[in-house]
């Protein structure tokens, strides 16, 4: 009775066993027909609204699939040919600034299915050495895309190197230029932690935020400490203004990134001239990382690396006071020259 029980029992669990590795064969095989699909060109009108978020999900999947094995080398040059693939200067640079959210605004833009992203920064207009090796290095730097999608690049030091935008004018007078801002004590707090923690990483001491940030013989805001400099943005946007005019700028709200990520997209998807294909869909709020996350399709979701949102060290107030004070004026007239305003104190 026991063994007829044991038999019955196996011949169950191989049924069940079957039933799932069936189930599994198949959605494989949806999965890899997808990234057969041919790639989506981003026309506006092309898609009826109840259609969007499939079609956009297709042209992620086949982008990302197909993409990828360029970007690891595994492509011939047949292969290349076959499927229309160039690597294409720029077309738009984010160019700043450093702890803005310059990683987490080119990550989320390369949700579009028009946008490709060099991966590593390039540091190829503030770096002198780079520089010399010419335009074609920075080409062969850039991912392969087809020709209708736009290669973007970020360099954060790039907004704040003097021979930068006079470089990138020679290359192209009408790039399309993105800076990403947060409110600037924040933003030097933050450029202070990061490189606190690199210093703690090698068991090395580093002084306290706020004798970095103060002039100890004045009691003033030490302009001389890079954190502080880099967050005067209007200093830096004028250098820029001597070459490109204001309308080839777009400034992204580094905060609201942060809390609302949608809104800001869709403000970069215009300026860039791009359908809007990013949606609620692709991004979601992960409470264990306290910040929102990409979807890409399906299968693929993403989150920043865990160094992003780094816990600040408790600063004095009246430092933050200081430096509030120190740099309202210089936010005001940042206001007045990019036309967009922010509840900065």
């Amino acid at each position: 009775m026991l063994f007829k029980q044991q038999a019955l029992l196996r011949q169950k669990l191989f049924v069940l066993g079957s039933l799932a590795v069936g189930s599994l064969l198949y959605l494989v095989a949806r999965v890899g027909s997808l990234d057969r699909l041919p790639p989506i060109c981003p026309i506006e009108g092309r898609f009826s609204p109840q259609n969007q978020d499939v079609a956009t999900l297709r042209a992620m999947q086949y982008k990302r699939g197909l993409l990828h094995e360029f970007r690891k080398g595994n492509a011939t040059k047949e292969q290349i040919l076959l499927h229309n693939l160039v690597q294409q200067l720029p077309k738009a640079i984010i160019i700043g600034v450093r702890k803005g959210g310059t990683r987490a605004l080119l990550e989320m833009l390369n949700l579009h299915p028009a946008v490709v992203k060099a991966s590593q920064e390039i540091h190829f207009f503030d770096n002198d050495e780079n520089y010399a090796k010419g335009i074609e290095w920075y080409r062969k730097k850039m991912p392969f895309s087809h020709p209708h999608q736009i290669t973007i690049e970020k360099s954060p030091a790039y907004f704040i190197t003097d021979e930068v935008p006079e470089r990138i004018y020679k290359m192209n007078s009408s790039i399309k230029l993105l800076i990403i801002v947060r409110e600037p004590t924040t933003r030097a707090i933050s450029d202070y932690t990061q490189v606190l923690e690199g210093k703690e990483r090698k068991n090395k001491t580093y002084y306290k935020f706020e004798k970095m940030a103060m002039d100890s013989n004045t009691c003033e805001v030490n302009t001389k400490y890079k954190a502080v400099r880099t967050s005067i943005y209007t200093k830096h946007l004028e250098r820029w203004l001597k070459y490109f005019p204001i309308e080839q700028f777009h400034i992204v709200d580094g905060d609201r990134l942060i809390t609302e990520p949608l809104p800001e997209l869709q403000l970069v998807e215009k300026f860039l001239n791009l359908p809007p294909r990013i949606s609620q869909y692709n991004l979601y709020f992960n409470a264990t990382r306290g910040f929102y996350c990409l979807r890409f399709n399906i299968v693929f979701n993403k989150c920043l690396a865990g160094s992003k949102g780094r816990i600040h060290p408790e600063v004095d107030p009246s430092v933050i006071t200081k430096l509030h004070k120190f740099f309202h004026p210089f936010n005001q007239k940042f206001f007045q020259i990019t036309g967009r305003t922010f509840n900065w104190p």
